[in-house]
């Protein structure tokens, strides 16, 4: 029988460990992110959080991409930048 090979294994581990992280992967208010993309822009924001500043929203933009996916808008309520909404 042949061994598998230690870069292989190292490899598959790493493919798998991607994959159930971006299955675990929070998703953004679908009430909120009106267009179905999967991120926040500004506009969006503004439905529910009407006292959204573009400075506000600038901070939690930590990508600097112009909207927010799951993992800043996860890191805003957590800092208590945004509330969590219902739903």
């Amino acid at each position: 029988m042949k061994t598998a090979n230690p870069k292989t294994i190292a490899l598959s581990c790493i493919a798998v460990a991607l994959l159930a992280g971006a299955a675990a992967a929070q998703e953004v208010d679908p009430m909120i992110d009106v267009n179905g993309d999967g991120m926040l822009s500004f506009p969006e924001l503004l439905t529910a959080y009407p006292a959204m500043t573009e400075e506000a929203f600038s901070t939690m933009d930590t990508t600097g991409d112009g909207v927010l996916d799951a993992d800043e808008t996860a890191a805003a309520i957590e800092a208590g930048q945004l509330t969590p909404t219902e739903g």
